[in-house]
């Protein structure tokens, strides 16, 4: 599968040859190349495969400079065009990093672009209407990043299992292997996220709890085997998963995704059933780095926002002395909420709100 994507190349942000992009609904990876010289041309095809099935161009138009993006084929006429289309719309924001919405004309009333977009927008030299795709809604969209087949959706049935003051709902199981996969066009590489499999991940694990700066925060400087049955309890609790990130294929950061309301954190302010939390380290000393450190914040807050659409708060609880944890939290739209005491340590609240977030943040 080959989809061209014509470029004007003043218009677009400096990016590398080469992105990889992975649609929910069609299986396989889906590979753009291209530079930007010449005609700005890009080419998007699926891995091993090189025949076009799709093409769209790419322009700037009008005094408020709004972004068009013309699909010159598939033509819309069949819902599931709108993997294919998906895809042209997220390679078009990636090289477009400032761009709030792209326009694109002929396709209104289409079928495959119907899970798209929410507006259309006349032409006012033409008339013609045109249909818009906003950023803000369109990365909160399950068509990219997220493996459907590893998450569940589970209806509103209150459980009696949990803190008794907070009583949630029944929780759905934690996913299964990778299921979260994007492109980094900063970084030039592949970002993923799958469960922790202690059978496998043991030693990896325990080699970055037991680093000093890993240590010194998260205070499980502990053997393989106290880790094991650390990591046993947590398979065993439904509130709480265990997380590992990798950049390209190296494994970089480990994570804990957790639902607020009967986590620890959840007595100390109003909690919602859907909020989500997390904590997390770089445990790979080859990852380090604000720019790398920002790419997991921004991406960790994407998943769980993505992978719950009632979720409207993102939570933490960072020490209230870690000032470089809390200036990540605030380049990613966290607020610092309030300060108090856990019996371990003095905790910063800090909570991303979804419409922020994807208002004001750039994936």
């Amino acid at each position: 599968m080959t989809i061209q994507v014509k470029i004007k190349p003043s218009e677009i942000a400096p990016s590398h040859d080469t992105s990889q992009h992975w649609p929910a609904g069609v299986a396989g990876e889906f590979i753009v190349e291209g530079t930007l010289a010449g005609n700005g041309t890009l080419g998007l095809r699926a891995l091993h495969q090189s025949s076009p099935v799709a093409e769209a161009s790419l322009e700037t138009s009008g005094n408020e400079g709004q972004h068009v993006l013309t699909i010159l084929q598939p033509d819309a006429s069949h819902p599931a065009d709108v993997h294919v289309i998906a895809i042209l719309v997220e390679a078009a924001f990636q090289r477009l990093p400032a761009a709030s919405a792209l326009l694109l004309p002929k396709l209104a009333e289409r079928p495959g672009v119907a899970a798209l977009a929410t507006q259309t927008v006349a032409d006012t030299s033409t008339g013609e209407t045109m249909v818009r795709v906003g950023r803000s809604h369109f990365y909160q969209l399950p068509l990219l990043w997220r493996h459907g087949e590893a998450h569940f959706a589970y209806p509103v049935i209150r459980s009696a299992l949990g803190p008794q003051d907070r009583l949630p709902p029944l929780r759905p199981p934690q996913p299964a292997g990778t299921f979260y996969r994007r492109w980094i066009p900063d970084l030039a590489t592949t970002l993923s996220m799958r469960i922790i499999d202690r059978r496998k991940d043991l030693a990896l694990f325990h080699g970055w709890m037991n680093q000093p700066r890993v240590s010194f925060f998260w205070e499980l400087a502990q053997s393989e085997a106290e880790l094991d049955r650390y990591l046993a309890v947590q398979e065993a609790d439904p509130h709480i998963f265990g997380v590992i990130g990798s950049l390209g294929d190296e494994p970089s950061s480990y994570f804990e995704f957790y639902w607020a309301r009967e986590d620890r954190l959840g007595p100390h302010y109003e909690s919602e059933d859907f909020d989500r939390g997390w904590h997390g380290l770089i445990g790979n000393p080859r990852h380090l780095g604000r720019p790398k450190t920002l790419a997991w914040f921004r991406s960790v807050t994407h998943c769980l926002f993505l992978d719950e659409p009632r979720t409207r708060r993102i939570v933490g609880e960072p020490r209230a002395s870690h000032q470089k944890m809390l200036s990540y939290c605030a380049d990613v739209a966290y607020d610092k909420v309030k300060e108090f005491d856990f019996p371990h340590k003095r905790a910063a609240l800090v909570c991303c709100e979804r419409e922020r977030f994807f208002r004001e943040v750039a994936l």
